[in-house]
């Protein structure tokens, strides 16, 4: 659930700080030309912001440059921690509802970079329930951004400097894809260099 919290902040002021976070983002495209609505998890901030607010966000800025036209969505998962920015199934399915027809009907794939073990679960349990008219069968999980390249046009997209470091470490530490690994410094790699989590990579062009 949304936590009481989000009531500091009035809706438009909720709706700016979405905005300002970047944390949906129109950019650039994917292998088939279709346009790419890039999501960033990690920088939801679930207890800020209320599924209300998601909801007017999107309608009034997203959804309408998406109307009728194919596009795909490009969700990074990176990060992301249940209490801080995971508004509940509840919420999960009421912004799903909220998707006009003319955007689901034309959305042909999700790409869900960096899922992990409790998120395939998750989804592997409630996806059909909470995700009707087909879209669980859009769902396409990317372990490494690597693999992402494959299907989007890398010099297009700005992806995070942390989901870069994060594909980094399962290099070194592939048994933390299956959760089986606790989430502790690493030992085999070079130290990161510090830079804020809203800091894009230029790695993505490269």
């Amino acid at each position: 659930m949304v936590s009481s919290s989000s009531l500091i902040l009035s809706q438009s002021e909720q709706e700016r700080l979405i905005e300002k976070l970047e944390i949906f983002k129109i950019q650039g495209r994917d292998k088939s030309g279709r346009k790419v609505l890039r999501i960033i998890g990690k920088l939801l901030p679930a207890r800020l912001v209320t599924v209300e607010a998601l909801k007017k966000y999107l309608e009034e800025k997203i959804f309408p440059r998406l109307a009728e036209r194919t596009f795909s969505v490009v969700y990074v998962h990176t990060g992301v921690k249940r209490c801080d920015n995971f508004s509940g199934i509840s919420a999960l399915r009421s912004l799903y509802d909220a998707i006009p027809i003319n955007v689901k009907e034309y959305l042909q794939t999700v790409y869900f970079v960096h899922p992990g073990l409790q998120s395939r679960l998750f989804l592997a349990t409630f996806g059909r329930l909470i995700f009707s008219g087909g879209l669980y069968g859009k769902l396409k999980y990317v372990n490494r951004l690597e693999f992402l390249w494959d299907h989007v046009r890398r010099n297009e997209i700005e992806i995070p400097e942390f989901v870069f470091d994060h594909d980094e470490e399962l290099d070194c530490r592939p048994i933390m894809d299956y959760g089986l690994e606790s989430d502790h410094p690493r030992v085999c790699c070079a130290p990161m260099v510090d830079s804020p989590d809203s800091t894009y990579s230029m790695r993505c062009i490269a």
